[in-house]
C-alpha cells in the first residue's frame, strides 16, 4: 500500500485534499489509490439529500452537520453545484456555504461540479464518497445540485435518500407526480412555518396512497425550519429508522450493480476518444448513414 493511502487512512487531512482533487479530475494515480483504499469502505453511511432549487437544501445540510458533530460522529460533505462556463469548476465552493465548519478537523467538506454530468451529480461523485467511505467518515451527506426532477441519480449512491420540498412553490405538484418523489426514503418539508404545509403533507399522503414500494417502506414525511434548527433530528431519525430495516444489504447490491453499470458505460466513452460525435450525427441528419450502422461499425472497429 502506497504512503498516501496510508496517510488517508490515518486521518491526514491534506492527503485527503490532494486526493479528492485527483479524484474529481479524474487523475490516473487516482484510480490506484481507490483501489488501494476499497477494502477499508464499507462503514460509513450515504445520505443524499435532494429536491427543486430554493428548497434549503444547503442549510439543512449545515444543521444536519450540527447534529452529527453534537452526536461525536465525523462527517463528509459532498456538494454538487452547476459548472462555471469560465473555469468549469463548481460557481458555488466550500468557502460561501457552511463556513462554521470550516476548522472542524471532524468535517470535511468539498464542493463538486457537475461538468455536464445528468442526473444531479457529478461523474466522480461515487469516487468521492468512497474516498471520504475509507477517511473513516461516519456520515457521508451528498447534497445534489438542484436541478429538479432529474436528480434520480442520488438513488444509486446514497444508502438513504432525503427529498425537500418547500410549501407554496408553483411545482410542488408536478414535483411530486415526477420520479424524483419515486426515490425518497424520507419526505422533509421544510420552510414548513409558511402557509401550504398542511396541503403539501396532505398530496405526498395522496401519492403514497396509490402505489406501494417494493420493500413495504412507507417514507415518513418529517416538517423542517432548517433556519431555526427545528425537525433536524426528527429528520435523521427517520433516516436511521430506514437505514435499521433488513432491506439494506438487497439495496446495496442493487446500487453497486448499477454502479457498475455506470463505470462500464463511462470506460467505453473513454476508450473511444477517437469518436466524431458530430460528424456521425450529420450523416445521420442527411440519411448518409444510420445510427444503428454507425455505432455497429464504431464496436468492430474498437473491439480489439
Amino acid at each position: 500500500m502506497s504512503d498516501w493511502s496510508h496517510q488517508i487512512l490515518a486521518g491526514d487531512l491534506r492527503a485527503l485534499a490532494r486526493a479528492a482533487t485527483a479524484v474529481e479530475n479524474r487523475r490516473p494515480e487516482a484510480e490506484v489509490l481507490l483501489q488501494e483504499l476499497f477494502p477499508h469502505t464499507g462503514k460509513s453511511k450515504i445520505i443524499g439529500i435532494t429536491g427543486s432549487p430554493g428548497a434549503g437544501k444547503s442549510t439543512l445540510v449545515d444543521r444536519f452537520i450540527h447534529q452529527l458533530r453534537g452526536e461525536n460522529k465525523t462527517v463528509g460533505v459532498l456538494t454538487v453545484d452547476p459548472t462555471s462556463p469560465y473555469t468549469g469548476g463548481a460557481i458555488l465552493g466550500d468557502r460561501i456555504r457552511m463556513l462554521s465548519h470550516h476548522a472542524d478537523e471532524a468535517v470535511f467538506i468539498r464542493s463538486m461540479a457537475t461538468r455536464g454530468c445528468l442526473g444531479g451529480l457529478a461523474a466522480s461523485t461515487t469516487d468521492m464518497a468512497v474516498l471520504l467511505d475509507a477517511a473513516g467518515k461516519d456520515v457521508v451527506l451528498v447534497e445534489t445540485v438542484g436541478v429538479g426532477q432529474d436528480e434520480v441519480e442520488i438513488a444509486r449512491l446514497a444508502d438513504a435518500t432525503i427529498v425537500v420540498l418547500v410549501p407554496g412553490m408553483g411545482d410542488d405538484v408536478q414535483a411530486i407526480k415526477a420520479g424524483i418523489m419515486e426515490i425518497a426514503d424520507v419526505f422533509v418539508i421544510n420552510k414548513s412555518d409558511q402557509p401550504g404545509a398542511e396541503q403539501l403533507e396532505r398530496e405526498i399522503k395522496a401519492m403514497q396512497s396509490l402505489s406501494t414500494r417494493k420493500d413495504g417502506w412507507v417514507p415518513p414525511i418529517v416538517r423542517t425550519v432548517a433556519s431555526d434548527g427545528q425537525g433536524i433530528a426528527d429528520s435523521l431519525s427517520a433516516v436511521r429508522s430506514f437505514l435499521e430495516r433488513d432491506s439494506g444489504k438487497d439495496r446495496a447490491v442493487e446500487n453497486w450493480s448499477m454502479r457498475l453499470r455506470e463505470m462500464l458505460r463511462e470506460r467505453l466513452l473513454e476508450r473511444f476518444t477517437d469518436l466524431n460525435f458530430q460528424a456521425a450525427a450529420e450523416e445521420i441528419l442527411a440519411r448518409r448513414s444510420d445510427p444503428y450502422t454507425i455505432v455497429r461499425e464504431w464496436v468492430e472497429r474498437n473491439a480489439n
